[in-house]
């Protein structure tokens, strides 16, 4: 788990500085991981006329030099650079420096709800789609703690609780750490190295870049072994786990640096290979800068078996959305509309089949989805000065055949939050801090529709299903305190706010807002908790708030777990970031501990310190 700055004044300048990078570099790119060993070409595409490939690097050469209007040592930060340099951890203080004055002068260039084994009941991550699992800095197995803490990886015995300890670490020097996998008895970790710039701020640190999967065998835990090591240059940018296949993504910016291109790069041992020009598939159009985006297969259950990788020459990237079948990546286009991929993937097998585009951008991963052969995406634009929201539904050759544009209860709104499930699509959108939340039909996808609407104080920025009529809504009231809302849809035309709980104190504020992951939620157990910051004065709580959920009796707070020793001392290493349970123990985790408490009252059992 990464650290990060608690301090008021210091925290609301990070994000300044993060919103700057994000805003001007309008999206992050993408990338792949690569195998030890040079890896075979990947398998012909079965859509030849999709995107070409170069038949030499001097072909690639020209190609960059022509269409590439951002040529040279371009700044680039990938999503996970941003938040490791920003928050201090990777560089020194006068590098961290050099990039806010950059931006300063020049600007920036442009679920699963829970699960059973073994007769363990336990909670896992809050994925989006079910069996397409995301990294993240805790797995549990039901009987096994597996966590990140700074460069360190624990494995812990769990339950039952009166055993629960450290069985063994992991440490990896050098590196920072972005999530973790776990299947059966392999470990997959997540992470990004960074070479420290010995002559300049552009020419080395942000070429330098290399991201890594480290496979091991847990089959002991108190011994895990050391496995295989896949390492590319570039930046990472997302990831997703299908059965025993990770497919990453990694992001690399196309510099022309003395009239040579610098391709990217699989590391082995004392070994590089350059992906060659052949190799790499390209759309035949012009942008602002172009970056080299890779997708992997790695098998992480066998790691004899070499991986797969697909690079490609493409525009700066957005969002990543993965079904059981396929890949989508976006890529937002200077005109204001996106560019959509489709990618093909069946076990080591990664198949571009299909592109296009739509008008806007989307928000994030819940802007997007697939259902019954159709994708669907909400995306915000631009039109004659004011702000539009769209829906649109396009087949699997990516051709739009249902849309609605212009979805709006007030002038200038804005998408805050969006999520499919099923036959219906809800929206939450905003403007002077009153927030429609629509409900919109797409059962018939040539002619999606507005079923009804509610407008509440506030803005709802993250949604997740109860069940096929009620939804579960994260965000900010009125007064800028986080709120959790419970709307009823079952009358569509007229959803209703039928519970909500809106945090005291001066301000609050929660990491599910931006983080998914954060989020716990399990019907069965009328279970809803996540980790909260109280401000009050100069004084600060933080902790998880774990609350009642019911349809008879709403939203309920039952109590709160905090970490902390004194909230007049900032340590941001007691911030719990993540809650889990297995059984009847509720579980949370921060860098310094792991807590125990009574799934049932919240009463103290132990706690692990992580050292």
């Amino acid at each position: 788990m990464q650290r990060k700055i608690r301090n008021r004044a210091l925290f609301y300048g990070v994000a300044a500085v993060i919103l700057a990078i994000l805003l001007g570099t309008l999206c992050y790119n993408f990338g792949v991981y690569p195998p030890e060993s040079p890896s075979p070409a990947p398998p012909p595409s079965p859509y030849p006329a999709l995107l070409g490939t170069f038949s030499s690097y001097e072909e690639l050469r020209s190609f960059v030099v022509t269409n590439s209007k951002t040529q040279g040592t371009f700044l680039f930060l990938g999503p996970w650079d941003s938040r490791f340099l920003l928050s201090g951890s990777v560089v020194d203080a006068g590098l961290a420096n050099a990039v806010q004055t950059y931006l300063a002068t020049e600007g920036p260039v442009l679920t699963v709800e829970g699960s059973v084994v073994s007769e363990l009941q336990y909670s896992t991550t809050n994925i989006q789609v079910a069996g397409v699992d995301e990294a993240d800095i805790v797995k549990t197995d039901g009987q096994y703690i597996y966590l990140m803490s700074d460069n360190n990886i624990f494995i812990l015995k769990a339950y039952p609780p009166e055993e629960a300890e450290i069985l063994s670490k992991i440490t990896l020097n050098d590196t920072y750490l972005v999530g973790i996998y776990v299947r059966g008895d392999r470990l997959a970790v997540v992470g990004c190295k960074y070479i420290y710039p010995t002559l300049g701020f552009y020419q080395n640190f942000f070429i330098d870049t290399r991201t890594f999967m480290n496979v091991y065998d847990i089959s002991n835990k108190t011994n895990p072994q050391f496995l295989k090591d896949f390492t590319m240059s570039g930046s990472y940018f997302n990831s997703r786990m299908i059965d025993n296949y990770v497919y990453c993504v990694i992001s690399q910016p196309c510099y022309v640096i003395y009239n040579t291109v610098i391709l990217p790069k699989i590391y082995s041992y004392n070994e590089i290979k350059e992906i060659e020009a052949s190799e790499i598939h390209y759309s035949n159009t012009s942008d602002t800068s172009n970056l080299f985006t890779t997708v992997v297969a790695l098998n992480m259950q066998n790691t004899e078996e070499e991986p797969t990788y697909t690079p490609f020459l493409l525009g700066w990237t957005s969002n990543m959305y993965v079904s059981l079948s396929n890949i989508y990546l976006t890529f937002p286009k200077p005109d204001g509309n996106t560019t959509i991929y489709r990618m093909r993937i069946e076990n080591r097998t990664i198949n571009p089949e299909a592109k296009d585009e739509v008008p806007g951008h989307e928000l994030n991963q819940f802007s997007m989805d697939e259902y019954s052969n159709y994708f669907r995406i909400a995306t915000t634009t631009q039109v004659n000065g004011s702000t539009q929201n769209n829906l649109y539904i396009l087949n699997m050759n990516l051709s739009v055949i249902g849309k609605l544009e212009n979805i709006t209860l007030a002038f200038n709104e804005r998408l805050d939050s969006a999520r499919f499930i099923g036959n219906r699509c809800y929206l939450a959108t905003s403007v002077v801090r009153r927030d429609p939340f629509l409900v919109i039909d797409v059962e018939n996808a040539g002619d999606p529709e507005v079923l009804g609407y509610l407008k509440i104080p506030g803005f709802t920025s993250y949604l997740h299903p109860y069940d096929e009529n009620h939804i579960i809504g994260i965000g900010r009231d009125e007064n800028n305190s986080v709120k959790v809302s419970l709307f009823d849809v079952n009358n569509v035309s007229a959803p209703i706010e039928m519970g909500k709980y809106a945090v005291d104190g001066i301000s609050s504020d929660t990491p599910v807002l931006m983080d998914h992951k954060a989020f716990l939620f399990d019907k069965l157990k009328d279970l809803l908790a996540f980790p909260v910051s109280v401000y009050s004065g100069y004084s600060l709580w933080q902790g998880v708030y774990v609350f009642n959920i019911t349809l008879s009796k709403g939203i309920v707070l039952r109590g709160n777990v905090t970490h902390q020793v004194d909230s007049l001392y900032w340590d941001s290493s007691y911030w719990v970031e993540r809650a889990f349970y297995i059984e009847n123990v509720f579980y949370t985790v921060s860098d310094q501990k792991v807590k125990l408490n009574s799934l049932e009252d919240l009463t103290f059992i132990k706690e692990i310190g992580l050292s």
